[in-house]
């Protein structure tokens, strides 16, 4: 592969644009291919550089609509083959969190064995040969220099290499949608990125303000052959709407996808954020979406809701807890809060209403036969 770089022109050709494809099991391989074609993606990643694959993660359980998908890595990945990229110059990355376990989640959501298939080797951050470095933002910041006021800590892997990001289309307990943005979240800050949550939309535009500085180039594709609605990211009720997006503008393709959820965009602080401050485009009106076009018009009527945890960490974040926020969440008693939230979650939800939800999916669609020919 020749080594070249896209002209910062031809990136900001494609701002604003976001491709949509209508897809189904048969053909979600060959779709995922040409609607980062029509997103323009090998414009917006320079030839020739190494390239993240920002998976997400976001249960060690198979939880349909809550992690990427097998066949969204798959297609990538593929896709990038076929562009010129080598399997060694392709890195999918995720860090863990204090409550989700990436390495069993990767196994379970079947995406070792793509891995496998391509050749390629995850990078888990959480790892000790992981190098964290201080770093210091050139744009303005909202937040991060006051939650991390020792330094922004990020891996110093993700410096000068092209980032993919992996999302799916779903709704979160915190920011109302959750998507291509808020993918950074679990790569770019370590451990202790819980403590952005009382300022989360201001955190994830800070996120995205490093990442233009940091990757030569950015581009994203959402799966949404299942989405999720409900108290996400976990707790949602998977709904199949055979759905694909793809952007090099990550607040555009977050704002379309939060449009078809039924919401509006410059209502999500996180979207409404980024698009003042010129990291996007993030009203609808002015973006421009090709392939399916009719798709940006879809209404799902989505919802978000809460469950019995996220109460909780609301009252921690914004409610009659927050004095006590550093003290629940900073200091050594915070391990209460991570065996509550695993109490909640994988004893109790998976257990007693997620794992028929899946087991649905799994059983009475073309995706969960899909799903089961990775394994």
């Amino acid at each position: 592969m020749s080594e070249q770089v896209a002209s910062p022109t031809s990136r900001n050709n494609l701002q604003g644009r976001v491709a949509a494809l209508w897809t189904r099991p048969e053909t979600v391989i060959e779709d995922i291919q040409r609607v980062m074609e029509l997103a323009g993606y090998t414009q917006a990643l320079p030839a020739g550089v190494n390239t993240l694959l920002k998976i997400n993660i976001s249960w060690h359980h198979y939880y349909p609509a809550c992690s990427t998908t097998p066949w969204q890595f798959d297609g990538v990945t593929g896709a990038m083959l076929q562009a010129g990229w080598q399997p060694q110059q392709l890195i999918p990355a995720q860090n863990s969190t204090v409550v989700v376990d990436p390495k069993v989640g990767s196994v379970r959501n079947h995406l070792v064995s793509v891995a496998d298939k391509h050749g390629l080797e995850f990078v888990w951050l959480q790892d000790s040969p992981t190098k964290w470095i201080t770093y210091e933002p050139s744009g303005e910041m909202l937040c991060l220099p006051q939650i991390y006021p020792d330094g922004i800590q990020i891996p110093a892997m993700f410096v000068g290499k092209n980032a993919i990001h992996l999302p799916t289309v779903k709704t979160h307990v915190f920011t109302t949608t959750t998507g291509a943005m808020k993918n950074a979240f679990g790569g770019l800050l370590n451990l202790n990125r819980h403590w952005c949550h009382a300022r989360i939309h201001e955190a994830i535009v800070d996120l995205l303000t490093i990442q233009q500085e940091i990757h030569p180039g950015l581009f994203a594709v959402m799966d949404g052959t299942i989405a999720g609605t409900g108290p996400g990211p976990r707790c949602m009720r998977p709904v199949v709407k055979n759905v694909l997006l793809a952007s090099a503008d990550q607040v555009a393709i977050d704002a379309i996808a939060a449009k078809i959820m039924g919401f509006d965009p410059l209502q999500l602080d996180y979207i409404r954020l980024a698009h003042e401050k010129g990291l996007g485009i993030g009203d609808p009106r002015e973006i421009e979406v090709v392939g399916d076009e009719a798709i940006a018009h879809e209404d799902w009527g989505f919802q978000v809701g809460d469950t019995f945890a996220s109460r909780g960490q609301k009252a921690i974040y914004h409610g009659w807890l927050k004095p006590l926020e550093k003290l629940l969440l900073q200091t050594p008693i915070v391990p209460w809060s991570y065996a509550a939230s695993r109490l909640y979650h994988d004893i109790f939800w998976f257990p007693l209403v997620g794992r028929k939800r899946a087991d649905k999916i799994r059983t009475q669609t073309g995706w969960g036969r899909l799903f089961d020919t990775y394994q």
